[in-house]
């Protein structure tokens, strides 16, 4: 498949950005700006110097003060209007998302459409900001609890989604009455001065407070500004297990709130009553999709030993087929990993498998060098593993799947279990009896726990996150609004004596 020259690419780049209102890129900026699609750099971006993170945190929290009197209903007109532009924009932001960040056309598209129905919940949830109504022990007394708008909220946002899960936060940040301050990752900053383009459009059209929504770039240095500032009510990590554990301690050092989206190593039981077509379908979207780079991907596979053969040469076939190249091309189903330490990453966890016994079923390969020797594409890789082993246990961020058998369905669950990250499961089976208590609480102990589909691919209703070392946060759906929002306890006393809790007394 050919690739498109670095130069075209650079054009339709520097287009899409003027047609999102953003005009940052130079020749001389201290950030250089890579597409994954041929490893060439697009341009260059100014870094954010640490004092100016802080006055976007000090403006940010001047901006709270004011938005946290709005009625929230009032608030969601933001949100509304951010919503309308991403459908107006949602080509050009796809289109920036599969330059940036490597992600087929379909999968950018999809990425801008989740930024559009979370932005949808969240104008709903701003007539929904509920609190409870508490029965009082006193009489003529009445408790009930309300949310209150918390803070300035930090976002640090991973590559491998670098729109989606910043509106995760954003929108709903903003509809519970906080400003945000996102610092993208290094790797994906072109979409997130899009976006920003974006939501400051959608500011000036209600008349919004312009420090609501600040982007910053840069190091680490500039995230840890951000980590360190007593003024981020909430800071919201994605990222590594290594990069929670280094920022959580320091946001704990301040009493501030946190929520974490950390590693996941997802795998799905394969029951011996499972729908194989079904099941091969959910796998290799779930294995191969955004070239293994997502933190949902299926990377274990735990099959019955009845059905491991049949499972086996149908994945084998199906992963010898996947159309491979530009993710900007028709028909791509797996595009290129974001770098070169990806593609390490791929490589020295291929050799610690085959060490560990493992054989390469099909994969281990890299393609497209001649045509583009600065972009890494791979080969989706399918390893057969006699056990568990340290390699399996860890996360790699690459197409690898290792298939493992059981014997029997308590030995499934120990071995689903048996790895530190904790994010999303499956299974495959038609028997209830499985199905169940595999979502049950002697099941799968992870944060998302499906049936007879494959664990990646989560929809915005829910919420999303992990246990163990993902890290516990929840985001998008359910009542994830929450860590947005403060919560107060009202005990009102409309009668004219002072009874006291529990039978106290206390006469003055």
């Amino acid at each position: 498949m050919t690739l498109p020259s670095h130069d075209t690419l650079t054009a339709e780049t520097t287009d899409v950005l003027r047609r999102l209102g953003v005009d940052a890129l130079s020749a001389d900026g201290d950030l250089p700006a890579h597409s994954p699609v041929t490893g060439g750099e697009l341009g260059r971006l100014r870094a954010t110097t640490p004092d100016e993170v802080t006055a976007a945190v000090a403006a940010a929290h001047d901006a709270f003060l004011e938005w946290r009197t709005v009625p929230a209903p009032a608030r969601g007109q933001l949100v509304r209007e951010l919503g309308l532009l991403l459908r107006e924009h949602k080509e050009d932001l796809g289109a920036l998302v599969s330059i940036e960040a490597g992600k087929i056309r379909s999968e950018g598209l999809g990425e801008v459409q989740e930024m559009i129905d979370i932005c949808d919940l969240a104008v709903g949830l701003s007539r929904q900001l509920t609190g409870l109504t508490i029965a009082s022990e006193r009489p003529g007394h009445r408790m009930m609890e309300q949310w209150h708008p918390l803070g300035v909220v930090g976002i640090i946002s991973a590559f491998n989604f670098p729109v989606a899960v910043w509106s995760w936060n954003a929108a709903l940040a903003l509809v519970c009455g906080d400003p945000v301050v996102w610092k993208p990752s290094e790797k994906t900053m072109l979409t997130a001065l899009g976006c920003q383009a974006l939501v400051r459009e959608a500011i000036r059209r209600v008349g919004a407070p312009e420090a609501l929504s600040t982007v910053i770039l840069g190091d680490a240095a500039v995230g840890e500004r951000l980590v360190d500032d007593p003024r981020v009510a909430l800071l919201s990590a994605t990222g590594s297990t290594r990069m929670g554990k280094a920022v959580a301690p320091r946001v704990a050092a301040r009493f501030g709130k946190l929520l974490l989206e950390l590693g996941g190593n997802n795998a799905a039981v394969v029951a011996p009553s499972a729908d194989l077509d079904l099941a091969v379908r959910g796998i290799v979207f779930s294995a191969a999709g955004t070239a293994g780079q997502r933190c949902t991907t299926l990377r274990r596979v735990i099959a019955h030993e009845s059905i491991v053969e049949d499972l086996v040469t149908r994945l084998t076939a199906a992963y010898e087929t996947l159309p491979i190249g530009s993710p900007l091309a028709d028909g791509t189903l797996v595009g290129p990993l974001v770098d070169e330490a990806s593609y390490r990453g791929y490589s020295d966890a291929i050799a610690k498998a085959k060490a560990n016994g493992g054989t390469v079923l099909v994969g281990d390969e890299r393609v497209l060098a001649d045509e583009a020797p600065d972009a890494f594409y791979v080969r989706p890789t399918l390893v057969r593993m006699p056990t568990q082993s340290e390699i399996v246990q860890t996360e790699t961020f690459a197409p690898i799947l290792y298939v493992m058998t059981y014997r029997d369905f308590d030995e499934a669950l120990e071995m689903h279990n048996d790895v530190p990250q904790g994010l999303s499961s499956s299974i495959f089976t038609l028997n209830v009896r499985e199905a169940e208590r595999f979502v049950a609480a002697d099941g799968s102990d992870c944060g998302i726990a499906n049936v007879n589909i494959g664990p990646s691919g989560a929809e915005i209703g829910g919420a999303f996150g992990g246990e163990k070392e993902t890290g516990g946060g929840r985001e998008s759906g359910s009542d994830a609004w929450r860590a947005y929002m403060r919560r107060t306890t009202n005990t009102i006393n409309y009668s004219t004596e002072l009874p006291l809790a529990q039978g106290v007394e206390f006469g003055v």
